[in-house]
């Protein structure tokens, strides 16, 4: 499917789906059951291009899996920390998480390992974790343009950087996560393994770290007795073991919140299934900002969140999205129909995501004749009504789900190359297509 045309809503939509399981969280849990002392069974798993992608480098790292798509599960037997294979070859393919978090486990472990990744995470940053493991140990070929994949790796264990002991000296590093707070979570989940404990000082400016509240809960609930923060930008890991048997895998609230979208332009409700009031999922605040717009929300007995449409237009907005960044293009798909300016600030980060997305906000608003101006951390979208349009989608997944949106409360909205959506949602437009 090279275009997908999107169809209008001619009457409000009222939506009851399921989504997949959180990517997040999936990927998070990928790492920690394979670092984990015995066979972990984790359920729930997203099955998107992004966690093939993981689940495939661990077994090319020597781990036995077993997984089963239709009952959503897969079976890890871990080793303590350890990597099975002392040389291998792995491919991160387009994933961030993939990317960042099996370069950290890697380079704490004692072999010798490759790692490729497709032409797309070439592109994303790196570098900063990269830098830390150097100074922690790791010692790195470039294979490529230094500080980016494709590399190889000499874990801080292996003999040829003569560091022999089980457990190394507590160490202190410092890191900046302005571009990535996945660089945190991935120093934060895999020293355990080596570190007596591990204190990260973290520079520059971002402070929004929903994703890494994700990583301290999931290490605890996987057996670890947590994260200290000396201070507001420092954290302290020691050393310690994964050890949990089963564990049950959130949906995707990033996934949902493009049905909640879709009732809020269209005038209908959603429900998407299963979504638990006390998730950590950052993008739970795209809820609140939606609620700002005039939406109104409601908690089913049986815990489901139900979003109503306002009863007219929604309300413009101005909010900083900097801990809920995966939703700018979802809020920008839906801006032109608000009947004031929405403002999206504190995203520029995401300029080195997939792609440049707000580049991607700017361009993909104009061509459907939306007034948009572009600022360097982030965008003002005026109303207007959408015209006709072929949506470019520089193959990343979230402008393909996002402007789909957009299509389902005006005509004649195309989106091309739809497919790319699988890195996280592979049957996003099957859903969709309920729908109507």
């Amino acid at each position: 499917m090279d275009i997908y045309k999107v169809r209008k809503f001619t009457r409000p939509a009222y939506i009851d789906v399921e989504v997949p399981g959180s990517k997040s969280i999936t990927n998070r849990a990928l790492l920690l059951a394979a670092m984990g002392n015995g066979e972990t069974l984790l359920k729930g798993v997203q099955f998107s291009e992004d966690s093939y992608v993981f689940l495939k480098a661990l077994e090319g790292l020597g781990f036995k899996t077993e997984t089963d798509r239709i009952k959503k599960t897969v079976r890890i037997k871990g080793m303590g920390g350890s990597i099975p294979l002392e040389e291998a070859s792995v491919d991160v393919g387009s994933a961030g998480t993939a990317a960042r978090f099996l370069t950290a486990f890697i380079a704490m472990g004692n072999g010798i390992y490759t790692i490729n990744s497709s032409e797309q995470m070439k592109k994303r940053p790196v570098r900063e974790l990269l830098e830390v493991l150097e100074d922690l140990g790791a010692k790195f070929e470039w294979l490529g343009e230094e500080y980016n994949f494709p590399m190889r790796v000499t874990g801080i264990r292996n003999p040829g950087n003569n560091n022999l002991q089980d457990v190394m000296p507590e160490r202190t590093v410092q890191l900046n996560i302005d571009r990535s707070s996945q660089f945190l979570s991935a120093l934060l989940m895999t020293a355990p393994a080596l570190f007596g404990s591990l204190t990260i000082e973290l520079t520059g400016k971002r402070d929004a770290r929903s994703y890494v509240m994700i990583t301290e809960q999931m290490m605890k609930q996987f057996g670890h007795r947590g994260v200290e923060k000396p201070g507001a930008d420092c954290y302290r890991v020691v050393q310690g073991s994964y050890n949990i048997k089963e564990y049950q895998i959130e949906p995707d609230v990033s996934a949902a919140c493009y049905f909640y979208a879709i009732a809020a332009v269209t005038g209908g409700t959603a429900v998407v299934k299963h979504i638990m009031k006390d998730s950590l999922q950052g993008d739970m605040k795209f809820i609140g900002v939606l609620e700002e717009m005039g939406c109104r929300k409601e908690w089913g007995s049986s815990g489901e969140l139900k979003l109503y449409a306002p009863d007219g237009r929604l309300k413009g907005i101005d909010v900083n999205m900097a801990d809920f960044s995966d939703q700018a293009l979802t809020l920008a798909a839906i801006a032109p129909f608000a009947e004031s300016p929405v403002t999206i600030r504190g995203v520029s980060h995401i300029r080195g995501q997939e792609s440049d997305r707000i580049k991607v906000i700017v361009n993909e608003t104009r061509r459907m004749g939306i007034k948009c101006d572009e600022h360097e951390d982030g965008v003002v979208i005026y109303p207007g009504f959408p015209k006709p349009a072929v949506i470019q989608t520089y193959n990343d997944h979230r402008a393909a789900m996002a402007f789909t949106v957009t299509g389902m409360a005006a005509e004649g909205i195309e989106i091309e190359n739809p497919l790319c959506c699988s890195k996280t949602f592979a049957g996003y437009f099957d859903v969709i297509e309920s729908l109507y």
